[in-house]
């Protein structure tokens, strides 16, 4: 459950930095409505990405895993789709997007790696 939650705000954050430093997403609402798009964005992820990565495999295989970052724009822009507080301009956008959320996560959760480790000992 401590896992959930904290993948949840990492989320959180990776959606509100991609919302900052590109220009065609925008993320509305107050802190529960930024939860609610990375509950939903989580669930989108979990749900589909694995079935869309499996069938671009060869695509994935011949451009050595760079098309993932055209599936997570994919799966960015159906995020805006199913909530109102997530608005994606296009597929340009969500492009860049997913390469913001894929290295705030990617720090993120390493740094939390680390913390963790230190905590133990």
């Amino acid at each position: 459950m401590r896992n959930l939650l904290i993948r949840l705000i990492v989320n959180a954050f990776a959606l509100s930095a991609a919302a900052y430093l590109v220009d065609g997403i925008t993320l509305a609402g107050g802190f529960w409505d930024v939860l609610l798009v990375a509950l939903v964005f989580g669930l989108v992820n979990a749900l589909l990405k694995p079935a869309l990565l499996l069938l671009s495999l060869p695509i994935l295989l011949i451009t050595l895993g760079l098309f993932t970052f055209v599936v997570n724009g994919a799966l960015l822009l159906l995020t805006a789709r199913l909530t109102s507080h997530l608005a994606v301009s296009g597929f340009g956008s969500a492009f860049l997007g997913s390469i913001v959320i894929s290295v705030v996560s990617v720090v993120l959760g390493a740094w939390l790696k680390d913390e963790r480790r230190k905590a133990r000992g």
